[in-house]
């Protein structure tokens, strides 16, 4: 899985990208098949923001943004409502491999 880790209209310490990025591998071992993950650390008017994208097979993509007091708290925020989604998707079924009589 690719990770790609941006900042805009800020500046972040190595830690909180360390932090990121073990958060990130943890949040792809839930997804089935993942492909890329994307994490942009951005601050409007003063108010830390994260937004979220991951790219799984067959297209299908989870978004989540979050806003708090601090990066670390809006990372948390965002990783958790894409492990939500995560979670909900149902498991699709695979058909079975032996013929029905």
């Amino acid at each position: 899985m690719r990770i790609t880790i941006t900042t805009r209209h800020c500046n972040i310490p190595e830690d909180l990208r360390a932090r990121a990025r073990a958060r990130l591998e943890r949040l792809g071992e839930v997804a089935a098949r993942p492909h890329h993950l994307q994490l942009v650390f951005d601050e409007e008017h003063g108010k830390p923001m994260v937004e979220l994208r991951l790219h799984t097979a067959r297209r299908q993509v989870y978004f989540a943004t979050a806003e708090a007091a601090d990066h670390r708290t809006a990372l948390d925020r965002a990783v958790a409502k894409v492990k939500r989604q995560l979670v909900k998707t149902p498991v699709r079924a695979r058909p079975s491999l032996r013929k029905s009589r």
